[in-house]
C-alpha cells in the first residue's frame, strides 16, 4: 500500500469467475505513473497501480465491489499490490467520493477485468482521449508500443514538453514525433527544460482527512486557488481567520489580567 497513513498487509490475487478476477485492493494516494502519463490530463481519482508491467493495450480496468464499479486507467506498475486511487476505493465502499466521506483501512476483496480502452476514454482530458505522455521522459514507452504498430497506445498518444507525472516542470504544449527524421520529438520549447510549471497542478486526496493537495508542494487546495500546508493530521496550515482568532484571544487574556 503505498498511502502514508495506512497499515502494509499481505497482496493476495485469486481467481473468482471467468470473466473477472479477484484482488485484495488497497488504496494510494498520490499520484504516479511509471511510463510517465501526465496526471495534469487525466482523472487522478481513477487510476490503478497494478503489478506487472504498463501495457500498450490494457490499460483499463473494470473494477467492481457489491453493486458499484469504476473503470481505472491501469498506468503504473506497482511492486505488487494491487492499489488503486484512494477516492475510488472510498466510493467502492461508500458511495461517496473521499472528499465527501472518507474513511480509512486496508485490504478489501474487489473483482476486476481488463476491458476495452475506450471505456475509460472520459478519464483522459485530451482531444480524442489520446494518452497524454511526457515527451522527455515517455519514450521508451513509446517506442515499445510504436513496435506493436496496431496496439491502443500506438494509435492514440500525444506528447507533452512536460517532464514530471504531476506536472511540476517544463511547458504545457504538445510536440510532435517525426522517427524519419528524428528519434526525439518536436517541441514549441527546447525539449526537457525545466521550466516550473504551476498552469497545470496535479491534486491528490489526502488518506483519511479527504483534504485535497497539491501534489507538487503538499498544500492544501481551499478552492478558489487559496492553499495552506498540510500537516501529519491532514488538516490545513494558519489562515488569515486563525491568526485574528489568535490575536484576540491574547487581547482577552491581556485584559482579564489587567482586571
Amino acid at each position: 500500500m503505498h498511502a502514508s497513513s495506512a497499515l502494509v498487509f499481505p497482496v493476495l490475487a485469486f481467481a473468482t469467475a471467468a470473466a473477472a478476477t479477484g484482488a485484495w485492493v488497497t488504496p494510494h494516494d498520490s499520484y504516479s505513473s511509471s511510463v510517465g502519463v501526465l496526471g495534469c490530463k487525466i482523472n487522478t481519482d481513477r487510476v490503478a497501480y497494478w503489478p506487472g508491467s504498463v501495457d500498450c493495450n490494457n490499460i483499463c480496468v473494470k473494477l467492481t465491489y457489491g453493486s458499484r464499479s469504476v473503470h481505472l486507467l491501469r498506468i503504473d506498475q506497482s511492486g505488487g499490490a494491487y492499489d488503486i486511487s484512494y477516492d475510488a476505493w472510498n466510493y467502492l465502499q461508500t458511495g461517496s467520493s473521499a472528499t465527501a466521506d472518507p474513511i480509512a483501512g486496508g485490504t478489501v476483496a474487489m473483482d476486476y477485468q481488463e476491458v476495452d480502452a475506450s471505456e475509460c476514454a472520459d478519464l483522459i482530458y485530451t482531444p480524442g482521449s489520446k494518452l497524454p505522455l511526457s515527451a522527455a521522459n515517455s519514450m521508451n514507452f513509446v517506442a515499445s508500443c510504436l513496435s506493436q504498430p496496431n496496439s491502443w497506445v500506438a494509435k492514440n498518444y500525444v506528447l507533452y514538453n512536460i517532464c514530471d507525472a504531476i506536472c511540476t516542470l517544463g511547458f504545457d504544449e504538445t510536440c510532435s514525433l517525426d522517427l524519419a527524421t528524428s528519434n526525439q520529438p518536436s517541441c514549441p520549447h527546447t525539449l526537457g527544460l525545466t521550466n516550473t510549471l504551476t498552469s497545470a497542478p496535479v491534486y491528490n486526496i489526502q488518506y483519511m482527512t479527504g483534504k485535497t493537495v497539491v501534489a507538487g508542494t503538499g498544500q492544501v487546495d481551499r478552492g478558489g486557488g487559496g492553499v495552506g500546508v498540510a500537516d501529519s493530521g491532514g488538516v490545513g496550515g494558519s489562515d488569515a481567520s486563525g491568526d485574528a482568532s489568535r490575536s484576540l484571544l491574547i487581547e482577552w487574556l491581556n485584559f482579564m489580567m489587567a482586571g
